[in-house]
């Protein structure tokens, strides 16, 4: 007798899901903060984001996405 197996709402993917959503949404955030900054600013908000930090939470998710989307295509 085989059981029914349950998957979630996603199913087997869920890892690779979460990674490239949370990754893409580091990347595009980033990007967005970097090239658009606000124009009100808080009281001890810099003027614009540090562009070297910046640049590499980028590439961060820019990985993240790219190895969520991978793991999603190649499995």
């Amino acid at each position: 007798m085989v059981l029914a197996q349950e998957t979630g709402i996603l199913g087997d993917d869920l890892l690779a899901w979460l990674t490239l959503a949370l990754g893409a949404a580091l990347a595009v955030g980033t990007a967005i903060a970097l090239l658009r900054p606000p124009v009100e600013r808080a009281d001890g908000d810099l003027a614009r984001p540090p562009v070297g930090r910046s640049v590499l939470m980028i590439a961060v998710g820019a990985i993240a996405a790219v190895w969520g989307l991978a793991s999603l295509l190649g499995g």
